[in-house]
């Protein structure tokens, strides 16, 4: 099965292909990997080199495989960070043409664009594609609380305001919601996912991080794609997703334990064997 990855990619770090990419290798699957931008570093850290590649890039490079005939053999578009909001269109053109040579070919929409505590954090014209384009063609989308959000314009408090926000998506196109991140109590981190017929819910504890990890978002909606791909169940899928991401999340942690003040990066190679045989066990609550 491959899967092409339409997002941002670092070279020092993990966020978007680079956080992406491996975690699907290492689950089996065959990766093509578009860059929309290039940049030294996550913009976490306040100053990176760097640019925005821009649409004509991805729409070039979607070209070259629609030449090769290759398309046909595409699973799944996963896209993400996307810089300008003209590349959104491209992923659009994208979903298309491979969806003309594969039918059954899912479209799995990350919508990054920002988080609880940083706000928005892209281009003011990024929310505007997400909501009036993107949504429509997505067969499944992973935003986190922030997102679903803005996505919405519904503010989250409990459980039953997620159910309602959850719905308001379904109506837009995607069958299938992952919200990567719901808090409800302090201590403890929570996804969901729903497919219109029934909704799930697997809590964790939260790990001290500080302001956070770069990359979990696209690390998460990297692992759900590829484990949904293979089980078409989305109870199973967000069990097993949310023991990958736990266990990284927690091995990253303890390797920066004793470096304070450091920002924190994924461990994603250190911490490999939870994508296939993670440690941790969830049971889902169905709601």
């Amino acid at each position: 099965m491959a899967v092409l990855s339409i997002q941002s990619h670092v070279v020092y770090g993990y966020a978007g292909n680079t956080a992406a990419v491996f975690p699907l290798q290492r689950l089996g699957r065959e990766v093509w990997a578009v860059n929309t931008v290039e940049f030294s570093n996550h913009t976490g850290y306040g100053s990176w080199k760097g640019k925005v590649l821009g649409a004509e890039l991805v729409s070039e490079l979607v070209n070259g495989l629609e030449e090769r005939g290759v398309l046909s053999r595409c699973d799944a578009v996963l896209s993400g960070y996307l810089g300008f909001a003209s590349v959104g269109k491209a992923v659009i053109e994208t979903v298309k043409k491979v969806k003309k040579e594969n039918p059954s070919a899912l479209y799995c929409c990350d919508p990054v664009m920002g988080d609880v505590g940083r706000g928005f954090y892209v281009n003011n014209d990024i929310p505007g594609i997400f909501k009036n384009e993107l949504l429509s063609f997505a067969d499944i989308i992973c935003p986190n609380q922030f997102e679903i959000e803005a996505l919405t314009g519904l503010k989250i408090s409990n459980i039953d305001d997620a159910r309602k926000a959850i719905f308001l998506l379904h109506e837009k196109g995607p069958s299938i919601v992952l919200v990567t991140s719901f808090k409800e109590k302090e201590g403890y981190i929570s996804m969901l996912v729903s497919d219109k017929k029934e909704l799930y819910k697997v809590t964790t504890t939260e790990l001290p991080l500080g302001n956070g990890i770069a990359g979990t978002g696209d690390l998460t909606a990297s692992v759900f794609l590829s484990r949904y791909l293979e089980s078409r169940d989305i109870k199973k899928t967000l069990e097993l997703c949310t023991a990958s991401v736990y266990g990284i999340l927690e091995k990253s942690y303890n390797i920066h334990a004793d470096k304070k003040g450091e920002l924190l990066e994924l461990k994603i190679i250190d911490a490999q064997q939870h994508l296939c045989s993670p440690t941790h066990s969830f049971e889902a609550e169905k709601l």
